[in-house]
């Protein structure tokens, strides 16, 4: 497995906001990571990313302890978006683009912006700060970002959230494409239910910091017995029992 997630923990004051989980991804494949609001998605993601520290668990990524490797080199070989997470608003995109080629190291810096830059149709507005972009104009900067060092690993946090039905099937679809012909292993945090059916080639459910369901979409609607990912989700969220 190219991404070993074990029993892993987080406590904030008395209450864990992750509380055990364990799951895998394979290499060059997608793992959807759904559940309401406060599951415990996005502090998981955080300790992937070496930004939280778990309170214990381990993280190997390609055979490698994030704990006791060297972070460094395994960090540079991921990245991620979010739409929560600002970038520097009194940069241009440019200048954005710039600073995290640098900061990953990257080689030939002006070829790699222009391209993923062209990619993304970001550079009509190239030279406008980032704090005065639309949202959609944002997220795709961010995504620009996420993938300036062609990560081998890529953590998408919401990445649709907000936009508007053309621009978030844009991105959808940049995200697909890109996987068809890159090697990327993909964690993708959504509530867009539909675009985990399109995206995730497995998904895991978390509630109340904990893993309570696992397989493919399919394989999960059937077991709860519903029409879409959607009624499953709703069933899931709702309901005071952990499967």
């Amino acid at each position: 497995m190219f991404i070993q997630i074990k029993n892993l923990k987080k406590k904030f004051n008395d209450s864990f906001a992750v509380n055990g989980i364990n799951f895998e991804i394979d290499k060059d494949r997608t793992l959807g990571l759904l559940g309401p609001n406060g599951c415990g998605k996005t502090t998981s993601i955080g300790m992937i990313l070496g930004l939280i520290k778990p309170t214990s668990g381990e993280i190997i990524i390609d055979n490698k302890n994030l704990d006791t490797f060297k972070r460094d080199e395994i960090l540079a070989r991921i990245n991620f978006a979010s739409p929560y997470i600002e970038l520097p608003k009194k940069l241009t995109v440019r200048q954005n683009l710039e600073v995290y080629s640098r900061l990953y190291g990257i080689k030939n810096r002006k070829e790699r912006i222009d391209e993923i830059s062209e990619d993304l149709n970001i550079s009509d507005f190239f030279e406008r700060k980032t704090g005065e972009l639309s949202s959609g104009q944002k997220n795709r900067v961010s995504l620009a970002k996420s993938l300036i060092n062609k990560p081998e690993i890529l953590l998408l946090d919401e990445p649709t959230a907000s936009l508007d039905p053309d621009i978030g099937d844009f991105v959808r679809s940049y995200i697909q494409n890109y996987r068809s012909k890159n090697k990327v292993t993909i964690l993708l945090a959504s509530h867009n239910m539909a675009e985990v059916e399109r995206l995730c080639d497995s998904i895991i459910m978390m509630k109340n910091g904990k893993i309570i369901d696992r397989g493919t979409c399919k394989q999960i609607i059937d077991k709860h017995g519903r029409n879409n990912l959607e009624e499953t989700f709703l069933k899931l969220a709702r309901s005071k029992s952990e499967f």
